[in-house]
């Protein structure tokens, strides 16, 4: 499955358009990352654990959209965009959407 920010492909035509798919993740940050990443906060640097927990909340929503594009019969997804949010303070929320296609 081919994920594109754009919306061409360049050396391929776009021979079927499937709709809007979209995949989303919520994933809570216990409360000792929180302290740790606090500490990280007031003395410098970066938080690994919350990079951590970012990126696999990106690539869970990325994969739950490939899958949507999938089973409609698609072999690509263009115009992806990944938006990020934080529900109560605590928890962080990533969505995935994009136009499933299928290219040649």
């Amino acid at each position: 499955m081919l994920l594109t920010t754009t919306n061409t492909v360049e050396g391929h035509r776009i021979d079927q358009y499937y709709g809007i798919v979209s995949g989303e993740s919520i994933i809570g940050a216990n409360v000792f990352r929180d302290f740790l990443a606090g500490i990280r906060d007031f003395v410098g640097g970066r938080s690994q654990a919350y990079e951590e927990v970012l990126r696999e909340a990106k690539d869970t929503a990325l994969l739950e959209m490939s899958q949507q594009a999938e089973r409609l019969g698609a072999n690509a997804v263009i115009g992806v965009d990944l938006d990020y949010e934080t529900v109560n303070g605590s928890m962080l929320m990533v969505t995935a959407s994009g136009t499933a296609v299928r290219i040649s």
